[in-house]
């Protein structure tokens, strides 16, 4: 039985890595809350709460995230304007 379970435990457990990127807004979607950077990262922000008041094209911003290695951008801890 144990066989099974620790090789089930280590599949169930996927890595979380914090990451963060820097740049200008070339596009924001206000409903959707999409953002699209000028060197074409899209980040999609399901927890609109972290999103500055006034936020716009030509802004530049700090993004901190965590992802979930190939699989994206799980959550999105904080968007500062610079």
């Amino acid at each position: 039985m144990r066989r099974f379970v620790i090789p089930a435990l280590m599949l169930a457990a996927t890595p979380v890595f914090a990451d963060e990127v820097s740049g200008t807004i070339l596009a924001f979607d206000r409903v959707d809350h999409i953002l699209v950077m000028e060197d074409k990262t899209v980040l999609t922000v399901p927890n609109p709460e972290v999103i500055p008041e006034g936020l716009m094209a030509g802004d530049t911003i700090k993004v901190e995230f965590q992802s979930d290695g190939d699989n994206g951008v799980v959550k999105v801890n904080s968007i500062e304007k610079q």
